[in-house]
C-alpha cells in the first residue's frame, strides 16, 4: 500500500506557490527511519551492508542522508562515482558495476578505493591493462542463466540478459585473478526488479552460496563477500503486500549457518544493492492538472508527463494516484491521466477510477522515490520536474531546481548556427 503524502492539501497548495508544479517530493525522516528497518532486519548477520543503487534516486542530498546512516552506493558509471564521493560515500563503501565499461571510469573507481565488479571475463584483461595491474579486490557479476527460474519483464530472464557470467566463466576467472596477485574476491548476482515474492530472494542466496562454496572447492579461493544485488520490489498497487525483509533475512541467516560456517568462510560479509525499497515509498510526482477532454474516452491532461515519470509508458508500470484535498471523495469518475508528451502511452493513469478531477486540482503520483525522476529525459523539448525534501522539521528545501529552457539549450552551439551552411 502506497505511503501517506506528508503534507495536509492546504500545506500543499502553500508550497506550490513558491514551487510551481511539477515537482518531486521526498520525505527525509521516512527515508531515514525506513533505512534504518532494512539495516537493522539484516544486523542478524556478522557483516551487513547495503550499497543504495544511485541509478534510482541520483541526488547527492538523498545520498548524503544515507550517507550518514551508514549506507554505501551502488554505482553504475562515472557521474554517480562522483556523486557518491561527493556525498561522503567513498573507498570500499562503493561498489562499482557496470558494463561495456569506459577505461576511464575502471580507473576513477580504482584510484577511489571503490570495489570493482566486472561483468564479463573479457574485462579481466582490459582492466589489467587500464590499470597495470589488477586490483587486490575483485568481484564478478554471475548470471545463473535457466538455473534461476523467473525474472519478469524489467529486468528479463537471466539467460536473456546481458549480464554477468557463467559459471564455467566464473570458475576460470578467479583462479586466473588468484594467480595475477588478487588476494579479496566478491560474488555478485542481479536477477530480478521489483520483485514481491520474498522467498525469490532466499532461493537466490541459497543459489549463490552453494557456488561460493564450489569456488572455495574448485579455485581454492575463499570468497570475502557476497552481493545478492537488488530487485526486492514495493506494492506498487493496492492489495500488494510489502516484502518481509526480516523473514528474508532470517532465512538467508538460516543458510548462513548451513553452508557458510561450516566451510570456514565465517565472518562473511552480506551486502544488497537495493534503491526501491529504500527511497521509493517516500516520494511522490507532485502535477497540476490543466486540461480535461471528453471523446471516446475522459481524459485529465497534467502539467507533468512522461519525461518527468516513464514508468508507466516504459513498462506499463501502475502508480497509485490522489488528488489533493479530494482524498474521502467517491470515486465515481474514470479518466485516463495523461501528459502533453507527443507519445500516447503518456499516460500516469489508465481508466482509472477518480474523484470528479477539475482544472487547476492537485494530483499526488505515490511511491516516486526511484526510477522518477532519475529516468527523466528531454524529448519533444521537455524539460523536466525539480526535486524537494520535507526535512524532519517540517521545511521544505530545494534540492534539484527545475530545468529552464537556457538549460536545453545549453550543450549547443548556437552561435555557429547562423554561419552554419
Amino acid at each position: 500500500m502506497s505511503s501517506d503524502f506528508p503534507l495536509s492539501h492546504d500545506a500543499l497548495a502553500r508550497l506550490t506557490e513558491e514551487y510551481p508544479t511539477p515537482f518531486y517530493l521526498y520525505d527525509e525522516r521516512a527515508i531515514r527511519e525506513n533505512f534504518r528497518a532494512f539495516k537493522r532486519a539484516f544486523s542478524l548477520f556478522p557483516q551487513f551492508r547495503e550499497f543504495f543503487a544511485v541509478k534510482a534516486c541520483p541526488n547527492p542530498y538523498i545520498l548524503k542522508v544515507l550517507a550518514e546512516e551508514g549506507c554505501g552506493a551502488d554505482c553504475s558509471s562515472l557521474p554517480e562515482l562522483m556523486l557518491a564521493k561527493l556525498s561522503g560515500m567513498g573507498g570500499d563503501m562503493v561498489m562499482f558495476t557496470s558494463n561495456e565499461t569506459p577505461a576511464e571510469e575502471y580507473r576513477y573507481a580504482a584510484e577511489a578505493g571503490n570495489i570493482i565488479n566486472l561483468d564479463d571475463v573479457t574485462h579481466i584483461d582490459f582492466l589489467e591493462r587500464t590499470l597495470g595491474a589488477l586490483p587486490e579486490t575483485l568481484c564478478f557479476r554471475y548470471n545463473p542463466g535457466p538455473l534461476k527460474e523467473g525474472g519478469n519483464a524489467i529486468i528479463g530472464k537471466p539467460e536473456e540478459a546481458k549480464y554477468g557470467c557463467t559459471r564455467e566463466q566464473l570458475l576460470a576467472a578467479y583462479k586466473r585473478c588468484k594467480e595475477a596477485g588478487v588476494r579479496r574476491f566478491g560474488l555478485h548476482t542481479m536477477v530480478a526488479s521489483n520483485e514481491l515474492n520474498p522467498d525469490f530472494f532466499v532461493d537466490t542466496a541459497r543459489l549463490v552460496f552453494d557456488l561460493v562454496l564450489e569456488v572455495q572447492r574448485e579455485c581454492g579461493v575463499d570468497i570475502s563477500f557476497v552481493d545478492f544485488g537488488g530487485g526486492i520490489g514495493i506494492p506498487y498497487r493496492p492489495g500488494q503486500q510489502k516484502v518481509d525483509v526480516e523473514y528474508v533475512a532470517r532465512e538467508i541467516r538460516r543458510l548462513y549457518d548451513e553452508k557458510i560456517v561450516p566451510a570456514g568462510l565465517d565472518p562473511l560479509l552480506v551486502t544488497f544493492e537495493c534503491g526501491r525499497p529504500i527511497t521509493g515509498p517516500y516520494g511522490w510526482l507532485v502535477t497540476r492538472a490543466v486540461h480535461e477532454k471528453h471523446i471516446y474516452r475522459d481524459y485529465i491532461g497534467t502539467d507533468a508527463c512522461m519525461a518527468d515519470l516513464m514508468r508507466p509508458g516504459m513498462y506499463g508500470a501502475y502508480h497509485e494516484l490522489t488528488v489533493s484535498g479530494k482524498e474521502d471523495a467517491p470515486k465515481d469518475h474514470v479518466y485516463d491521466v495523461v501528459g502533453s508528451l507527443c507519445e500516447n502511452c503518456d499516460k500516469f493513469a489508465v481508466q482509472r477510477p477518480l474523484p470528479k478531477i477539475e482544472r487547476g486540482d492537485l494530483l499526488i503520483i505515490h511511491d516516486a522515490g526511484a526510477h522518477g525522476r532519475a529516468m527523466g529525459f528531454n524529448y519533444n523539448g521537455k524539460l523536466r520536474a525539480g526535486e524537494l525534501l520535507l526535512r524532519p522539521d517540517g521545511s521544505v528545501m530545494q534540492i534539484r531546481r527545475r530545468e529552464t529552457v537556457e538549460d536545453y539549450f545549453a550543450t549547443l552551439d548556437l552561435e555557429g548556427v547562423a554561419s552554419f551552411a
